[in-house]
């Protein structure tokens, strides 16, 4: 890397993880259980990912059990039924190895850098479930480091992890709000929509360097 503050070549790509590497692609399960619980899928999602307890995990104040342990009791189940809804709630989530082959594809010649609002256990995940952990240089997780996107530290984190400035990196995300995030410190960003569309501007914003 150019040791001088003014190279703007870029060197590196950094992905959120949920809504864009990996995404439920399959809703049967989380609708199945929406119905039977009598909420829309939307409510349910938001029992789980938006609660106090589910926002405290994000920031490492609190556990995925203590998350799973609060919907179990917000919604009056039997722990055997907690468990089964812990399991089906992600099961219809795939992996999209179109964007993790085509990161891999880019090393050695750019760093491959995750910066991701998640609970405390996602790091198991990527590494002993999903197998994809060592598709990336560094894994910034927000429940390991205490701060979450939009939040500027944290895309400086993961930054200086790499070895790189504001202006060498490509940051990917689905919320509007974390790719704002990241143009406000100098860092080119997409707005993640679709794989095809994210790969055809990822493209064209690193074909200067290829």
């Amino acid at each position: 890397m150019s040791d001088t503050n003014s190279d703007k070549t870029i060197r590196s790509v950094i992905w959120d993880m949920g809504n864009v590497i990996l995404r439920t692609e399959d809703w049967h399960w989380r609708n199945q259980w929406a119905s039977r619980l009598g909420i829309t899928p939307s409510d349910l999602s938001q029992l789980v990912f938006c609660s106090e307890i589910s926002q405290k995990a994000s920031l490492g104040l609190a556990g995925d059990d203590d998350i799973w342990a609060w919907v179990r009791d917000h919604l009056h189940l039997s722990d055997a039924d907690a468990l089964q809804l812990r399991y089906d709630f992600f099961a219809g989530d795939q992996v999209d190895y179109s964007l993790i082959n085509f990161s891999k594809s880019l090393r050695p010649t750019y760093k491959i850098g995750m910066i991701t609002n998640a609970w405390p256990d996602i790091r198991h995940v990527l590494s002993n479930e999903l197998h994809i952990a060592d598709a990336f240089d560094d894994i910034v997780i927000s429940a390991e480091v205490g701060m979450i996107k939009p939040d500027a530290r944290i895309y400086r984190l993961s930054l200086d992890n790499l070895g790189v400035l504001p202006a060498q990196a490509v940051f990917i995300d689905d919320f509007k709000r974390n790719v704002e995030g990241a143009q406000m410190i100098g860092m080119h960003a997409i707005h993640f929509q679709t794989t095809e569309q994210t790969l055809e501007e990822l493209k064209s914003l690193l074909k200067p360097a290829c």
